[in-house]
């Protein structure tokens, strides 16, 4: 069968065997912004030279803006409830394929607004053996905005979001702040000393709006250099995230992403006092196939 994670950005395929081990990947900058709508023809241009049938989808191709909206199912929710929510799709240009979108998750609550996410629950799913089957566990999918998940018997129960990676990206480049940072992105280097001083910084009084001031006066009297000053701006909101997102007390988070972010995550947390357990992207290929599987798919 083929897994497919694809967002708004980015279209990543996988092409698993009859035991749902990859043999083979493919990653394109085809994400539903550059579609223009045309997700069939998108499709079978990505997956040229890959038979294989069934095509198992996840992420925001089943959004509203996608190509089949898919409704979100309640929370809480596991392998069972998110496969019975999945839907096929008409595909001509792919005759012979079957094409399913799995759906994206909801949590409604009285007190505050609705958390959704779609497509980081199959990377749940692909890290259900490796969960312990006693107590809560907490996983972390950081990114653009990055998903806080409560996983207990099998089941997410809770769900929280933070933008962090949009509320960097925007900074960075389009803030009063960016003026004190290297122009390309490219020079960005990942300077430890500064980004744990982030962190620190997301501790003391006054709150994020405040502190996000205090990158632009510590360029002005030259605390932060402008090589510095986007690691330091990337600890203080991961540690402002955590701060606020972290439950009392948490037993060790589990990571899942690309390495990069992760390695922040890990020493964020570590500064915090927290253990961590890092796992990579690829997972939502293994929850895709426990998904066709539940729903006989997969042979």
């Amino acid at each position: 069968m083929i897994a497919i994670d694809w967002g708004t950005s980015g279209f990543r395929a996988y092409r698993l065997d009859a035991a749902g081990t990859v043999r083979e990947q493919r990653s394109a900058d085809a994400g539903l912004l550059t579609c223009n709508g045309a997700f069939e023809a998108v499709l079978t241009q990505q997956l040229a030279g890959w038979g294989d049938t069934p095509i198992v989808m996840a992420g925001m191709i089943g959004s509203r803006n996608g190509w089949h909206e898919v409704p979100y199912v309640a929370c809480p929710a596991g392998l069972a409830q998110i496969a019975a929510g999945m839907r096929e799709v008409s595909a001509a240009m792919l005759p012979g394929r079957r094409v399913w979108i799995a759906p994206g998750l909801v949590l409604r609550s009285a007190d505050a607004p609705p958390e959704v996410m779609r497509g980081e629950e199959t990377q749940f799913l692909g890290l259900m053996d490796q969960l312990h089957a006693d107590g809560p566990q907490w996983l972390c999918l950081p990114g653009t905005h990055s998903k806080w998940v409560q996983v207990e018997a099998g089941r997410i129960g809770s769900l929280r979001t933070a933008m962090t990676g949009e509320l960097y990206a925007l900074l960075r480049r389009h803030s009063l702040l960016a003026a004190l940072m290297p122009e390309s992105r490219d020079a960005d280097v990942d300077d430890v000393e500064a980004f744990e001083r982030g962190v620190a910084a997301s501790a003391g009084a006054g709150g994020l709006a405040h502190h996000l001031f205090g990158v632009r006066t510590q360029g002005l009297f030259g605390a932060l250099n402008p090589a510095q000053a986007p690691s330091y701006l990337s600890g203080l909101l991961i540690g402002h995230e955590l701060r606020g997102l972290l439950p009392p007390d948490p037993p060790a988070v589990h990571l899942i992403g690309g390495t990069a972010l992760l390695r922040r995550y890990e020493r964020a947390l570590e500064q915090l006092g927290i253990a961590s357990q890092s796992h990579g992207e690829a997972l939502s290929a293994r929850g895709l196939f426990r998904l066709a599987l539940v729903r006989g798919l997969a042979a």
